[in-house]
């Protein structure tokens, strides 16, 4: 993990793995948990990089009855409700649930029985404006790119196309190039490449044009984000 304290737009924040160009593995042994300054609430950050509003990725964990004040998301903010149920004046989002946000949306969040959350926060493109919310486990998935694998389209905009993969135990993937990048976070089983082994848990990085050929033994179902970190990264 590289990390470094920097001064910026919105005062001096901990910049953590900001170098967009180069590849990052982030295990569950390797997570480093700190406090939000919310009660019951805490997070552990996968990168962070300061611009004209704060580009962040972390899972966010609350504890039952949390809160958050009113806030305005000057970037927009896209989750993922792993465990447990998020919940604001739209409703309530069991996991399994995929919400966005856009640029100028505002709520005033909190979870009655906890939760835990995958989230990106002020990396929104100016035109993807559509407020939505998916749930995931009672979409359908459609055939992938290989046998034994199975997608459910989540988004797609100018700047990013994010999916859901289902993999059956030994599907594979030939040899191929990310072209604009790749961002992985292990939601349930191990993916496998050349390059290591992945359980679920595991966030990964692979910047424009990494090439590998990805497997998984034993299944698995993953969140897969590309086209993002292509050329110059705006965050």
């Amino acid at each position: 993990v590289s990390a470094v304290a920097k001064p910026g737009a919105c005062g001096v924040i901990m910049e953590i793995n900001a170098d967009f160009s180069k590849r990052v593995v982030v295990r569950p042994e390797d997570y480093n948990w700190t406090a939000l300054p919310v009660p019951g609430a805490e997070w552990m950050i996968f990168d962070q990089a300061d611009g004209e509003e704060i580009h962040a990725t972390s899972i966010v964990r609350c504890q039952p009855g949390s809160r958050f004040d009113a806030h305005t998301h000057g970037g927009g903010e896209e989750f993922l409700v792993l465990e447990g149920v998020f919940s604001d004046e739209s409703g309530d989002y069991p996991a399994g649930s995929y919400v966005r946000n856009p640029i100028g949306t505002s709520h005033a969040p909190h979870s009655d029985q906890g939760c835990t959350l995958f989230i990106k926060l002020h990396q929104f493109a100016a035109d993807d404006t559509e407020q939505f919310s998916v749930d995931a486990r009672n979409a359908g998935f459609i055939e992938g790119p290989a046998e034994g694998l199975t997608v459910l389209p989540l988004h797609s905009a100018s700047n990013e196309n994010v999916i859901l993969e289902r993999w059956e135990p030994g599907a594979r993937l030939v040899l191929h190039d990310h072209w604009g990048g790749e961002e992985v976070f292990m939601l349930e089983g191990t993916l496998q490449d050349e390059h290591g082994v992945y359980p679920a848990g595991t966030w990964i990085r692979n910047p424009h044009m990494w090439r590998h050929a990805p497997f998984s033994p034993e299944g698995c179902l993953v969140y897969v984000k590309t086209g993002h970190l292509g050329g110059e990264v705006s965050h």
